[in-house]
């Protein structure tokens, strides 16, 4: 699927085909990632000391945010470069990739100068303590100085999707992966590192994962400009505004997280340990789900950028039909296989009855969830990420508690995640019916009715940078 110079590959052919490909392609990234987590854990696990798997879990927590940044970043990047590849403005994308990556190096150095030097702190709000801590900061100085690489890579990704690269954008995480994963075993058993074998396993692998995605997204689409002051300091304003809402959302997933964590230990270890399973087998069962919105969101920034609001409106309903089928066919696979996995995890009384209510008919309220990634892949292509943090807040706090309190009283643990559910249905229904007005009308604020931005392609004549 690579482009011409023209660019502009999702402004034509078959919308649907377009959503399978650069979802499927994605959702395998992120399976690459997901197992080699695993794996790591497995292999600290393997060392006998329980410790050292907390200290990584702690240290984990505290990587997120660092994640979160970088994930914003990311989005926009993809945002910004897809709708000028739509307007088939090369000059702007690379000028939009560019800034993206100045932003993305500067927050990532910024951000371990700032939180190294009080990670003890840091690790003591997030509950370490002792030895625990001490591991957790050995792991973080060595984890976190490459932050910046990190968000270089996540950058150049997005761009490589931007461009309508799905293969492109799989490969550096598969590359990534594959060097953690002959990494791990040498640095943590060979050489006998223990938990800083793992940290630099890592390192190694975010160093290789950067390299391949810088070097594609330059071979292939000559992606990225010499940074000039003006065009950074142009478009510093646009990335950040889309960057911000996008942080904040990605980081309201660990509260409701939290939240249904909390109410299930009210019914024992048992119920804990039912949902804990479940936490894991989403990520892997519906990783095609979870990469839907990043996968999506390229699709509806070209299409804006070249002014075809049917072709968005399209995306929209195309992308609903494809995770329908997706959720379908997966639920369908779990209620059939649901006795050998809940025997997998040794499930015995509320633990298996947790798991058979998930993978019997609670699985395909996963669909609903794809609809909010949906929705927010829409709110940050078309110039409204604020919606996106809004719904995912109200999604992860209005849309869990009350719901799962109220369940849970009537029917226990099993109500909690009914509960859980039904308020997913209800958020997907309010992101739908925005994200439709949104489509109808980019540029008006479809809840305060007035216009939010200029035409854009107004806009690119109007702050077109100096390149001298």
């Amino acid at each position: 699927m690579a482009l011409t110079e023209t660019g502009g590959s999702f402004t034509r052919g078959n919308l649907f085909r377009h959503i399978s490909v650069m979802s499927f392609t994605s959702s395998i990234g992120l399976m690459a990632i997901f197992a080699v987590d695993l794996i790591d854990i497995l292999f600290i696990s393997m060392l006998g000391r329980e410790e050292l798997a907390a200290a990584a879990g702690y240290a984990s927590t505290v990587m997120f945010f660092a994640s979160a940044v970088n994930i914003g970043l990311s989005i926009a990047a993809g945002a910004l470069v897809a709708q000028a590849e739509g307007r088939e403005d090369r000059a702007a994308a690379r000028d939009y990739a560019s800034t993206t990556a100045v932003i993305a190096i500067g927050v990532g150095l910024i951000l371990p100068l700032l939180a190294l030097p009080f990670i003890d702190d840091i690790l003591g709000l997030v509950g370490a303590k002792g030895a625990m801590l001490d591991m957790a900061a050995s792991y973080l100085w060595i984890i976190l100085p490459t932050t910046f690489v990190s968000g270089l890579s996540m950058v150049a990704v997005a761009v490589l999707r931007a461009y309508g690269d799905a293969r492109g954008a799989m490969y550096p995480a598969l590359l990534g992966a594959a060097v953690n994963l002959v990494m791990d075993p040498i640095l943590i058993f060979s050489l006998s590192m223990g938990l800083e074998g793992a940290a630099l396993a890592t390192v190694v692998a975010r160093v290789a994962t950067m390299v391949l995605a810088l070097s594609l997204a330059m071979s292939r689409y000559n992606a990225f400009s010499k940074p000039h002051f003006g065009c950074v300091l142009r478009d510093c304003g646009g990335a950040i505004k889309i960057a911000v809402p996008a942080v904040l959302a990605t980081v309201a997933t660990p509260v409701g997280a939290a939240i249904v964590t909390r109410e299930m230990a009210k019914y024992g270890a048992d119920a804990v340990a039912g949902m804990a399973v479940i936490n894991r087998l989403i990520p892997v069962v519906f990783s095609v789900v979870l990469a839907l919105s990043g996968a999506i969101g390229p699709i509806f920034g070209q299409n804006f950028g070249a002014g075809r609001l049917d072709r968005v409106q399209e995306t929209f309903f195309d992308g609903l039909k494809f995770l329908a089928l997706y959720v379908i066919a997966m639920s369908a696979l779990l209620f059939v296989f649901r006795a050998p996995i809940a025997d997998l995890f040794n499930a015995t009384g509320e633990m298996r009855t947790l798991l058979y209510l998930y993978l019997g008919p609670l699985a395909l309220a996963s669909f609903f969830n794809g609809t909010i990634f949906v929705a927010n892949a829409s709110f940050n292509n078309l110039g409204h990420p604020g919606y996106s943090t809004s719904v995912n807040w109200a999604r992860n706090t209005l849309g869990i508690w009350p719901f799962a309190i109220a369940f849970g009283m009537i029917w226990g643990a099993q109500g909690v995640l009914l509960g859980q559910a039904v308020g997913g249905v209800v958020f997907a229904a309010l992101a739908t019916w925005l994200s439709l007005r949104v489509i109808e009308a980019p540029c008006k604020d479809p809840l305060l009715g007035h216009y939010a931005c200029p035409d854009h392609r107004m806009q690119i004549v109007m702050n077109r940078c100096n390149r001298s």
